[in-house]
C-alpha cells in the first residue's frame, strides 16, 4: 500500500523546503501546480473551460491562452470558483494516475489548493505549513521579485491560517531558521510514516 501525504498551506510558508526534505526521505513529490497545467492540455478540459469562460480563452490553434483565462477567471470570486469547479475534476484524475504510476511507496502531494480540489480524499494524512505573515511577505517578495503591495495582494488571495487549522491535524510552523524547520518537518514525516 502506498502512503500518500498531502502538503498544503498559504503562499510563502515554505512548502518548497518541505518538499526537499520529503524527497531526501524517499518520497515521490507531485507538484500539483504542474499537474494543473497538464490538465489544461487535455481536449475535454479545454472544452469545459471554453464552455464556462467563452471561446476567446483559446488561441487560434485551440490551445489555452492562459493570460486570457486568468483575466476572466480572477476577475471575481465567483469566476475563480467557477474555474476551480471546472478544472479540479481533471486535475484529480491526473493526480490519481500519477500516484498509481509512482514507483515509490511514499508520495507527497504539494498542493496549495488541496482542500478546494477535494484532493485530501487521495491522502492518508495532510500536513499544513504555516508561517508568520511578515515572514511570508518577505519570502514572497524575494522569491517572486515583487514589491510590498504585490506581495500583499498575492497573500490576500489565499486562505487565512484558521482555514488550515480547522481542517488539518498536522500543523508545522516555519518561522525560525531554515535548518530548524527542515529538522522539524523531517521528524514529523518519520512520525507519520512510522520511521520508514
Amino acid at each position: 500500500m502506498k502512503y500518500v501525504l498531502g502538503l498544503t498551506g498559504p503562499t510563502g510558508a515554505g512548502k518548497t523546503d518541505a518538499c526537499g526534505v520529503a524527497e531526501e526521505l524517499g518520497f515521490f513529490v507531485i507538484n500539483c501546480d504542474l499537474v494543473a497545467r497538464k490538465a489544461t492540455d487535455d481536449a475535454s478540459c479545454l472544452s469545459a473551460l471554453s464552455e464556462a469562460f467563452g471561446k476567446d480563452i483559446l488561441n487560434s490553434d485551440n490551445s489555452l491562452n492562459r493570460a486570457a483565462l486568468a483575466k476572466k477567471a480572477f476577475s471575481s470570486k465567483e469566476k475563480t470558483d467557477l474555474l476551480n469547479k471546472t478544472i479540479f475534476p481533471f486535475i484529480l484524475r491526473l493526480l490519481e494516475d500519477e500516484i498509481k504510476g509512482s514507483e515509490s511507496e511514499k508520495v507527497l502531494l504539494d498542493a496549495p489548493t488541496l482542500y478546494e480540489a477535494g484532493a485530501e480524499e487521495l491522502c492518508d494524512d495532510v500536513c499544513a505549513v504555516l508561517s508568520e505573515k511578515t515572514v511570508r511577505k518577505k519570502r514572497i517578495m524575494l522569491r517572486d521579485d515583487i514589491d510590498d503591495q504585490a506581495a500583499e495582494l498575492r497573500m490576500s488571495a489565499g486562505k487565512p491560517d484558521e482555514y488550515y487549522k480547522e481542517k488539518t491535524q498536522n500543523i508545522i510552523y516555519n518561522d525560525k531558521d531554515k535548518e530548524t524547520f527542515k529538522n522539524d518537518f523531517k521528524n514529523l514525516l518519520l512520525k507519520l510514516t512510522g520511521g520508514k
